[in-house]
């Protein structure tokens, strides 16, 4: 099993201390590895600095050959990667399989793409050419949730653009990255793409380096604001995707049976641990019943248990550190008066970080699991009767991610979207990401974008030249 860090091209043993990595399910170790210092960060730096001087040279077709023959052996790789994935993150197996599919979709899709030049004429006939360059090297910082596919979505982008790569993932789920990685270096000059392995200092020696250029992280708001405050004072760009509250409004012309499964997995989808789940849900009063008992009967039928098992519908919470502060928001809001509306609990398995998927009513809304990301398979049920209300207390929280309408009438949808601070509004549909359409967050849920063109050029930086004929 790959557990070692890859930079230069090879594989090199981290100098630090050993960490274990668990299957959160079983809590079996599945391997350790050893964390890097910090003069490690430093040399994987300056081989990457070495690596660009020739790799922003290369060719357009190159790096779309390159890029293809990663994406050929990731589908090779498939079943590993797959089972990989659910032993480390704890998804069910079909969960681990989309995610190496999707993966691999958004690799294709990125690698299709053609960063333009923009040509400019002014009044006087001056000729102007607008070039993307690339930045140089890109630290990326990767979370535990869907440790291959946002790996995905930060490296391949930076590499189609040019640029060098230096990923730590989470110490949590470092596995199916040290993977990737591994595949990408089979197509690539040393040096190129690389990782480093550790907890949060070596993130932060990373992205805090003067050797990046810019630096991509994918996490908890907390995180993302150091991150931005260590930027400011040496002027290093960011892209930031951060936590998500999402709020989802179901009207009352919605056919409740039509729409129920589908917000259920909105909401509950890896075990709610998606930044862009929906973490709120506010329901008309005269269909509220009906969704709620919905909902109750879908979350009393999951069946929890190890993501190998066939059985299995849904996995555990990913680590001790998560499960246990999910666990003190749930008591302190069943403590303010939240109601569990579950008529059958679904059973825990006594071992393993398992929390049991739950429908909660009368949640206050300062609560904690109400006011800011709960990250887990907990969703807060709310009546409405006003939508305009409705649309006030949607839009009063700091997070902005993403938000979603539940209607038939797509005309009315579509004007209460553009009332809705979100990056992102679906209709009938919530957490339905596509590489082809950029996904942003306003106000603490990120800065910058990612997927599509406009993603693609996040990784690089305007070059304008005057006088072109």
């Amino acid at each position: 099993m790959l557990n070692q860090m890859i930079y230069n091209g090879k594989n090199q043993q981290g100098q630090g201390e050993a960490i274990a990595v668990l299957d959160p399910a079983s809590l079996q170790v599945i391997t350790t590895f050893h964390s890097a210092t910090v003069a490690q960060v430093d040399a994987v730096v300056a081989t990457a600095q070495q690596a660009f001087l020739q790799w922003q040279h290369c060719s357009d077709q190159h790096v779309e050959q390159s890029l293809a023959a990663i994406a050929a052996d990731l589908l090779d790789s498939r079943d590993e990667l797959a089972r990989l994935i659910c032993q480390e993150q704890g998804k069910p197996l079909a969960l681990a399989q989309l995610e190496v599919d999707m993966a691999i979709y958004w690799l294709n899709v990125t690698n299709a793409l053609e960063i333009p030049v923009l040509r400019q004429q002014d009044e006087h006939g001056k000729v102007m050419q607008t070039y993307h360059r690339p930045v140089g090297v890109v630290a990326s910082i990767t979370p535990w949730n869907w440790p291959l596919m946002i790996a995905i979505w930060h490296i391949i982008p930076a590499l189609k653009a040019k640029n060098c790569v230096i990923n730590k993932p989470s110490e949590y789920t470092p596995l199916s990255t040290i993977f990737l990685v591994d595949i990408i270096n089979r197509h690539l000059p040393a040096g190129v793409c690389n990782i480093v392995l550790g907890e949060g200092e070596i993130g932060a020696a990373l992205t805090q380096h003067r050797g990046v250029n810019k630096v991509t992280f994918t996490g908890s708001t907390v995180v993302g604001q150091q991150i931005l405050s260590h930027s400011a004072q040496s002027l290093t760009p960011v892209i930031l995707e951060l936590g998500g509250n999402d709020a989802a409004i179901v009207l009352d012309d919605v056919d409740v049976n039509a729409i129920a499964e589908k917000i259920f997995n909105g909401a509950f989808l890896n075990a709610g641990q998606t930044c862009a789940c929906i973490k709120r849900l506010y329901v008309h009063e005269n269909i509220y019943d009906a969704v709620l008992n919905a909902l109750v009967t879908l979350a009393d039928q999951q069946v929890l248990g190890h993501g190998l098992e066939a059985s299995t519908t849904m996995g555990p919470i990913q680590n001790i550190k998560h499960y246990h502060k999910v666990k003190t928001m749930l008591a302190a809001a069943l403590e303010e008066g939240a109601v569990i509306a579950n008529r059958v609990v679904p059973a825990v398995p006594q071992q393993g970080y398992f929390i049991a998927p739950l429908i909660l009513t009368e949640v206050k809304e300062q609560s904690q699991i109400f006011a800011t990301e709960q990250f887990a398979p907990i969703l807060p049920v709310v009546k409405f009767k006003d939508i305009a209300q409705v649309i006030q207390q949607s839009n009063d929280t700091d997070y902005a991610l993403g938000a979603s309408i539940w209607t038939q009438d797509l005309d009315q949808a579509a004007q209460l979207a553009g009332q809705l601070q979100a990056g992102t509004v679906w209709i009938n549909s919530h957490a339905d990401v596509s590489p082809h359409a950029a996904f942003s967050g306003w106000k603490k849920s990120g800065l910058g974008s990612s997927f599509a063109l406009d993603g693609l050029l996040q990784f690089t930086q305007k070059q304008v030249i005057h006088g072109v004929v």
